[in-house]
């Protein structure tokens, strides 16, 4: 407010703008802010009790003195990322009919862009109507009030494959999706998360497992880019993902590429050395550094400072780590 100011009026009129722009700057990040606060309670209280999914980070973590400049630079850069939201556009563009043994059902083409971004940050998936309609009945045992009102495409006892149908269908699911994302507490839940990348991942890993190591990096580095932008007020979900694609990299023998993307992982756990993949993180990086002629001490250093902290357990490598992901 102007201090030279001495006129009452000019002095309201300011208290009144200042008051006016308080209330529409609260929360950018959404568009659920201008919902009454007993509301907005709620929806905190419905959000997916899943800390790593739910959480935002920045609200318990603080950087900490052990952190090297590189880290808590990091750190920093991370925490100005997480206050802005990345808005996802939905589109499907196309179908196929698949014909599989006696089964036979429709493949909808889902492509996810960032707004306002370049063609090159899309993720493109298919999806079929059972997982459109598993998807709405798990997020119903959770949400059913928010769902109470959202329409949902049935199934009919003849013409689903009729291009009518089909065409209706995709404008639905659409539309569908695009209200989900929508809603905050839904769109950061991990069933919502696991509907658009756990198909793509289960597939990474089980060639992973199979030690098919180029197969499973292809998808791993499809699938990145949309797991990060639907995590992205938790960086550290997106943890093992990262280090599966260390794993794929170091066993094709791209010490470089690995060493990328593992300090990609190690620096979403600066401040997360519980982590159960700290530990075999960091000793594959040691590993890495030295076969690169990198600096391998300060890794070293970390190592020996966690292991004095952490009582002597057994603890899995990482390549051990990642074949356990998505296992059933």
């Amino acid at each position: 407010m102007d201090q030279d100011s001495h006129c009452t009026a000019e002095r309201e009129l300011l208290e009144a703008v200042s008051r006016i722009t308080t209330s529409s700057t609260t929360s950018p990040s959404d568009k659920e802010e201008n919902q009454p606060r007993a509301e907005i309670s709620c929806q905190v209280r419905k959000e997916n009790p899943e800390k790593d999914d739910m959480q935002d980070s920045s609200a318990t973590l603080s950087p900490n003195s052990s952190m090297t400049t590189k880290e808590l630079q990091e750190y920093w850069r991370n925490e100005k990322r997480q206050c802005k939201q990345i808005k996802l556009l939905f589109e499907i563009p196309s179908t196929r009919i698949v014909e599989h043994h006696l089964s036979k059902y429709v493949m909808y083409k889902i492509i996810i862009l960032q707004t306002g971004s370049f063609d090159s940050n899309k993720s493109v998936i298919e999806r079929r109507y059972s997982d459109f309609e598993k998807l709405h009945r798990n997020l119903q045992e959770e949400f059913s009030e928010e769902l109470e009102d959202v329409t949902f495409p049935k199934k009919t006892l003849t013409g689903n494959f009729t291009e009518e149908i089909i065409n209706e269908r995709k404008l639905a699911f659409k539309d569908y999706l695009r209200l989900l994302y929508s809603m905050k507490y839904i769109r950061r839940s991990k069933k919502f998360i696991d509907f658009l990348t756990r198909p793509e991942l289960q597939e990474a890993y089980g060639c992973l497992r199979g030690g098919q190591y180029t197969k499973a990096l292809e998808i791993l580095l499809e699938v990145i880019g949309l797991q990060e932008r639907l995590t992205r007020g938790n960086p550290v979900a997106i943890v093992p993902t990262l280090c599966a694609i260390v794993v794929c990299h170091k066993d094709l023998e791209n010490p470089a590429s690995a060493f990328e993307y593992g300090e990609r992982a190690l620096s979403r756990l600066c401040v997360h050395t519980s982590h159960r993949y700290y530990m075999p993180l960091l000793e594959t990086m040691i590993t890495l550094a030295y076969e690169l002629g990198k600096d391998f001490l300060s890794l070293q250093e970390k190592l020996e400072e966690w292991k004095t902290k952490k009582d002597p357990i057994r603890v899995f490598t990482l390549k051990e780590l990642a074949v356990r992901e998505y296992v059933r």
